[in-house]
């Protein structure tokens, strides 16, 4: 499978999606969090630096969850410059009843 090189807005996206993640995390360890959301912290690491910038989704909700963030706000804060520059959203994110805070 040959993956598409990232736009810019994606990159960006990512960039701004690992830096909520850390704020999210605040002073608890990497590694702590990594497990609790059943992900290894070099992914974890990864998506905080930028350097993955479109982790799969069960990625993302399982990190949101254990940081207490739901998928809605994680998504308006990645997305907020896109929609204020005139793009559509190209992701849609319905709360899942297990994932709810």
């Amino acid at each position: 499978m040959v993956r598409l090189p990232l736009t810019p807005a994606e990159v960006e996206r990512g960039q701004r999606l690992g830096a909520l993640l850390r704020r999210a995390r605040g002073s608890r360890s990497m590694l702590d969090v990594a497990l609790a959301s059943h992900i290894s912290p070099e992914t974890l690491r990864k998506i905080e630096s930028g350097r993955v910038a479109t982790p799969a989704f069960p990625t993302i909700a399982a990190i949101a969850d254990t940081l207490g963030l739901s998928l809605d706000a994680v998504w308006a804060e990645i997305s907020g410059a896109e929609r204020t520059a005139g793009e559509q959203p190209v992701l849609v994110v319905a709360r899942h009843p297990s994932l709810a805070s």
